[in-house]
């Protein structure tokens, strides 16, 4: 196989209320050089649970876990992060989000797009974030 999935999953046991039916990865490894991030959010992806409910600094802290370790698994990290896509409930979340976001990213100058939408796939999720790395020769 050419990509590599990480973290499969059917949305049917992630969202239950949606009555959905999609196959879905927490992130793709194109050709064994660029990873892919689904949209990550404060969820904790063995349980499944929603953490951090209105506390927007906590999602993103938890958020920017869950990228860390999804690169990992997939040979890369956080210095390797090339764009990043940043979306917000409320405009009003920037702040904190972009506050706990920077700890996770210093000296990584990612291209980066944020954008206020009106919801996430659940409603206690005010922040969600989609990343873009690559993953360093082997040297």
């Amino acid at each position: 196989m050419i990509h590599k999935r990480l973290r499969p999953f059917n949305t049917k046991e992630t969202y239950p209320e949606q009555k959905l039916d999609n196959d879905l990865s927490q992130g793709v490894v194109a050709r064994g050089t660029m990873v892919f991030l689904r949209g990550q959010v404060s969820q904790d992806l063995d349980t499944r649970a929603c953490l951090h409910v209105g506390d927007a600094g906590k999602q993103t802290e938890k958020t920017m876990q869950n990228i860390k370790m999804l690169l990992e698994e997939a040979g890369s990290c956080m210095e390797h992060i090339c764009r990043i896509v940043v979306y917000l409930t409320d405009i009003r979340y920037r702040e904190a989000v972009y506050q706990e976001m920077g700890k996770w990213m210093k000296g990584v100058h990612p291209c980066s797009t944020g954008l206020v939408v009106p919801a996430l796939a659940r409603p206690e999720w005010v922040v969600e974030i989609e990343v873009t790395a690559v993953i360093p020769d082997a040297a």
